[in-house]
């Protein structure tokens, strides 16, 4: 049995890595084996390519540029962690995917929609998540929680999460047109508690559970 892979999306401060956790003890209570990753990263080389990306350094990077690292980062994590983990029959829970660099680096930098097709073409042909879960919110809203939570943990503003407002208008709405174009997508509304997405999410994920065979 191949497994499922599940990818939580959504702008910062949009509580996936809560959910991600949430998801995991679920899914792990129904007897399956669950691997719970993030991207850019998810393997020792991939996080050091996600350095490169969230850091801010005195050389210019292109969104061209980004974009690049962010496939790389994908490919390695991909074939050193994800397909393997699927191929055992485990479900993998990714935090982000390539909708990310669609809302990011398409909708927020514009990159050329050809141009990440082509990439995600050449990376991840045939692999598409079995669903993914969008916790959308307002962006000032997002942005208010990242600043909360960066200031409780003590962690610095990284290259993403300095830009605009605009910007991330710009990468909230590129998720909404991605949602309301693929069946694979579930807009959960992540202005409501905790609880109430993380029911919102097993509501979702219950028509895998149904057919896990």
């Amino acid at each position: 049995m191949s497994g499922r892979f599940i990818t939580l999306e959504g702008i910062e401060g949009a509580g996936k890595s809560t959910l991600g956790l949430a998801l995991r003890d679920v899914l792990q209570a129904q007897g399956l084996c669950v691997v719970l990753t993030r991207e850019p990263g998810g393997t020792p080389l991939a996080e050091r390519l996600r350095d490169i990306v969230l850091t801010r350094g005195e050389e210019r990077l292109s969104a061209e540029a980004e974009t690049l690292i962010m496939f790389a980062s994908r490919a390695v994590h991909l074939d050193n962690l994800v397909r393997p983990a699927l191929a055992r029959g485990d479900w993998v829970i990714c935090d982000r995917f390539t909708d990310a660099t669609r809302a990011y680096q398409g909708g927020g930098r514009g990159v050329s929609a050809e141009f990440i097709e082509q990439l995600a073409r050449t990376v991840h042909a045939g692999l598409e998540p079995d669903l993914t879960l969008l916790l959308d919110l307002p962006v000032e809203e997002g942005l208010r929680r990242a600043a909360r939570r960066r200031a409780d943990r003590g962690d610095h503003t990284d290259r993403f999460e300095s830009e605009t407002v605009a910007f991330f208008e710009r990468v909230r709405d590129r998720y909404l047109q991605i949602v309301a174009a693929e069946r694979r997508c579930e807009r959960l509304d992540a202005l409501q508690s905790a609880d109430t997405v993380r029911a919102q999410a097993l509501a979702a994920l219950s028509r895998l559970l149904e057919h896990r065979a």
